[in-house]
């Protein structure tokens, strides 16, 4: 049961490692961690490169964490629970090394990207209400780190009502606490009234 686990959590680590924010801002002639909220998330990608970057660099975020949670259940031999622990620990890692990439001298984003292509493979229908959430947030507030940390909650609290699996629950319930840690900064702005806006970014400018 250990080999499993430690493998889906190196590889885990070794896909949300993968800095897609950082190098469609490279290709872009721009370093990400000098601009807007100096994050190599797809939210910074998006206020200061527009669509294009900041929607791909949200896919290939998402798609870090599918894939971390996803292989374990496809590859991983044994029963469901142990199939079930490898694809968490693999998200968990994946969220990880997002968050801290041994690529860019353990840098990264927030890691809700990534956390939701995760759980979109493991509590897909919660995952849909969470985003829906976001997106109800967002366009009545336009902070996308008010959005991130309620659709969270919403995501732990559908798992619960829902009577999804204890164990996927209180899973749900820790990454909504490792979002709220890591929107603390945001949270401390958003009470003071100085937490930014989103904007749109104007074709040929910043």
């Amino acid at each position: 049961m250990l080999v499993p686990i430690l493998i889906a959590a190196a590889v885990g680590y070794l896909l949300g490692s993968l800095p897609f924010g950082y190098l469609i801002a490279r290709a872009k002639g721009v370093n990400i961690f000098e601009v807007g909220s100096k994050s190599s998330g797809a939210t910074n990608v998006l206020r200061v490169l527009g669509k294009g970057p900041g929607y791909l660099a949200f896919f290939l975020d998402a798609l870090k964490g599918a894939v971390a949670a996803g292989w374990p259940l496809v590859f991983v031999r044994g029963p469901y629970s142990i199939c079930l622990i490898c694809a968490v620990v693999g998200l968990v890692a994946a969220i990880i090394g997002h968050s801290f990439s041994c690529f860019i001298k353990f840098r990264g984003g927030k890691g809700v990207a990534t956390a939701a292509g995760g759980f979109l493979v493991l509590l897909p229908m919660e995952t849909l209400i969470a985003g829906a959430v976001w997106i109800v947030v967002f366009y009545a507030s336009r902070y996308v780190s008010l959005a991130s940390i309620i659709a969270a909650i919403a995501l732990t609290a559908a798992a619960f009502f829902l009577h999804e699996l204890p164990f996927l629950q209180w899973f749900a319930l820790l990454i909504a606490v490792l979002v709220i840690l890591r929107h603390r900064a945001n949270i401390v702005r958003l009470l003071n009234g100085t937490e930014n806006k989103f904007v749109k970014k104007k074709e040929g400018g910043a």
